[in-house]
């Protein structure tokens, strides 16, 4: 089992990954909030920690990766207004979309995906014990979180609270005894079509609590990964270390793990920007193993350029990868070919580097391709693991069913007798046939192979 560290927030530095449990980890990655369908910024956190979890189980880790979905929210309240549909009815035609579209990336579902509204128990009784031991206070109706009741507020986003906005308006700001304070409960307004009940009156709750509550209710305090956008940063995830911090006496998680904004035309892709490219186009428009190649493509803590040039280009290797499997045979891979494999799982272990691993694998992929040329048989053993962990591993499954037929075999031998008989306008005629059925003729050293066209 290698050595895996993870960069973290808090501390600014990689940090190893300690299981409470021997070999369990505990993953929590914020959701969406549900007033739209997702883009193609959403999709990455999404797609960022299901690779995390594939490369953990691959590593002999039992894995526990929740993905909340907000589905009680102001923009949830303001969209179904503006739709003129019931917000829950909004929210459950959103949720249903955000599945169908994610699922489209054959990542698999999280092993749980509470929801906000599912979840009230738990989050007024988290409340309260804030209100006990001193951290929150009630106003009309509206209960908030007294931030300077926790010394270490701040350290996650490495902010100083006196230079700090909550990102609230003037919501609430005649009740706050502090202008940092935050909303943990909201007495129901006037338009707003749902409401819960609760020891202060009816109402909802705040969008920080919700994932406090989820997660500890799913994976307990102290797991060993928080995970989300960096635009999470602050507000939202200093908020939430802060109400279990001074809930429960400990740290919600032991790693703060930050993936970085998708970009269009150099700013970050949002929908209160307008720069958004939905997710469920995308799919269309490029296919999910372009997207996915995509999103491996960069540093999860980077920013990733979106552009059709940079999802044509994640096509072109996803192709690549795909020929590389028609050429493989099936079975073992050689073993002196197993360090770029270890570098490969090796990148991944540091930090979750898939671009490097990505690297790894095509510099496995042209050592590879040099052997076959050189009449050697490679087998695809290896190649098959790191796509697994990829998400990829379609790309052999779809090489192996794409074989060409008895025709377009039968055309490679005819070609093949006229180059031997140096009737070269014959064996250009042939070539010409097997492209009209889709399969492109590349001489090799080995032989003739056949390739089909794109």
């Amino acid at each position: 089992m290698r050595r895996i560290a993870l960069h973290d927030t808090l501390s600014g530095t990689r940090q190893p990954l300690v299981p409470r449990q021997a070999n369990r980890v505990g993953v929590y990655a914020c959701g969406p909030t549900v007033y739209g369908r997702i883009h193609v910024g959403n999709a990455r956190p999404f797609v960022v920690f299901s690779l995390l979890k594939r490369f953990l189980e691959h590593e002999g880790y039992e894995v526990d990766l929740v993905v909340n979905i907000t589905d009680v929210n102001d923009k949830i309240y303001d969209a179904a207004r503006e739709a003129g549909v019931a917000s829950a009815q909004l929210a459950a035609e959103m949720t249903d979309d955000y599945r169908a579209d994610t699922d489209r990336l054959e990542l698999g579902r999280p092993d749980h995906e509470p929801l906000a509204s599912q979840t009230m128990p738990a989050i007024v009784a988290l409340i309260g014990q804030l209100i006990d031991r001193g951290h929150a206070y009630v106003a009309d109706g509206d209960v908030y979180f007294a931030v300077r009741s926790d010394p270490r507020y701040g350290r996650l986003s490495h902010r100083d609270p006196d230079e700090m906005d909550q990102g609230e308006g003037l919501e609430g700001s005649e009740r706050k005894r502090d202008p940092l304070d935050f909303a943990l409960w909201k007495a129901h307004k006037e338009g707003e079509d749902t409401a819960w009940d609760s020891p202060w009156g009816r109402g909802r709750p705040g969008w920080h609590i919700e994932c406090s509550a989820m997660a500890e209710q799913l994976l307990g305090v102290g797991f060993e990964v928080h995970g989300g956008g960096s635009d999470l940063i602050f507000p939202h995830h200093e908020n939430e270390a802060a109400q279990t911090r001074a809930a429960r006496g400990v740290e919600l998680a032991d790693i703060w793990m930050h993936n970085g904004m998708v970009q269009l035309a150099e700013q970050k892709m949002a929908k209160s920007v307008g720069n958004i490219r939905l997710l469920h186009v995308a799919l269309d428009e490029y296919g999910r193993d372009a997207l996915v190649m995509y999103m491996c493509g960069g540093h999860y803590r980077q920013p990733l350029a979106f552009s059709a040039r940079q999802l044509e280009e994640a096509g072109s290797r996803a192709a690549r990868l795909r020929e590389a499997g028609r050429r493989l045979a099936s079975g073992p891979s050689p073993p002196d070919l197993a360090p770029l494999r270890e570098r490969f799982f090796d990148a991944l272990a540091d930090d979750f580097n898939t671009a490097e691993a990505v690297a790894a694998m095509f510099e496995w992929v042209r050592e590879a391709n040099r052997r076959l040329e050189a009449g050697q048989t490679v087998g695809n053993a290896h190649l098959e693991e790191m796509l697994g962990v990829l998400g990829l591993r379609n790309l052999l499954e779809s090489a192996a069913d794409d074989e060409p037929d008895a025709r377009v075999r039968e055309l490679v031998e005819r070609r093949e007798r006229a180059r031997r008989a140096r009737d070269f306008a014959a064996a250009d005629r042939l070539r010409a046939q097997a492209e009209a059925l889709g399969w492109e003729i590349r001489d090799r050293a080995a032989g003739p192979e056949l390739v089909r066209r794109a």
